[in-house]
């Protein structure tokens, strides 16, 4: 069986803490992270707000990541090799993908791929200090949380709601053990009912 899990939501919401201690628990479970698919920063647009434009859909390249989504589901056993995955053969032959990132439901060709979806939410003041005290490769500039990364997220999360995309909605205010605890089990139930 093949099982696609969705780990979505805000900038800076613990998607990827949560991902990571989900890899860890889960036999024969992959990821692939959406942040490992931006484009250089040469093709990163200045929209009207004056920021690159880091946080919209065209600042990904969407078709590699569905191509590598794609290698997985025709053979997530190789797949699963080349990243350096042990394959536990006495996991019913279960095999999990874990898609981890901001802009993951807003792109049509990947929506439809997901067994489950979740959506890691944090409040505004909660996102701003998280991301102001994480360190990227490229700086944010001052004002671009405001002016740009916060704008955007509630455009494409009203445009997923707006679409009937449907997610589980996960506080990101609960600590990493209780979120991981809560989406470990839901998993679980979701690989037992459909067995």
């Amino acid at each position: 069986m093949k099982y696609i899990v969705g780990i979505g939501g805000m900038t800076n919401g613990g998607k990827t803490t949560l991902t990571n201690s989900l890899l860890r628990a889960l036999p024969n479970c992959c990821a692939v992270h959406q942040d490992d698919f931006f484009k250089p920063q040469d093709q990163i647009a200045v929209g009207e707000d004056g920021f690159k434009q880091w946080d919209v859909l065209e600042s990904l390249d969407m078709e590699a990541m569905l191509s590598t989504v794609q290698a997985w589901v025709s053979s997530p056993r190789k797949f699963a090799r080349a990243h350096g995955v042990s394959v536990r053969l006495d996991a019913s032959d279960t095999h999990i993908l874990i898609l981890e990132g901001f802009l993951l439901y807003s792109y049509k060709p990947l929506v439809d791929l997901y067994s489950r979806r979740y959506f890691l939410t944090v409040p505004y003041e909660e996102c701003k200090w998280r991301r102001s005290t994480r360190s990227y490769a490229v700086p944010d500039p001052p004002g671009l949380f405001d002016g740009h990364v916060w704008p955007m997220y509630q455009k494409y999360k009203q445009e997923m709601e707006a679409n009937g995309v449907e997610v589980v909605y996960l506080d990101g205010m609960k600590s990493r053990e209780e979120l991981f605890h809560q989406v470990l089990e839901d998993i679980q139930n979701s690989l037992l009912n459909r067995s």
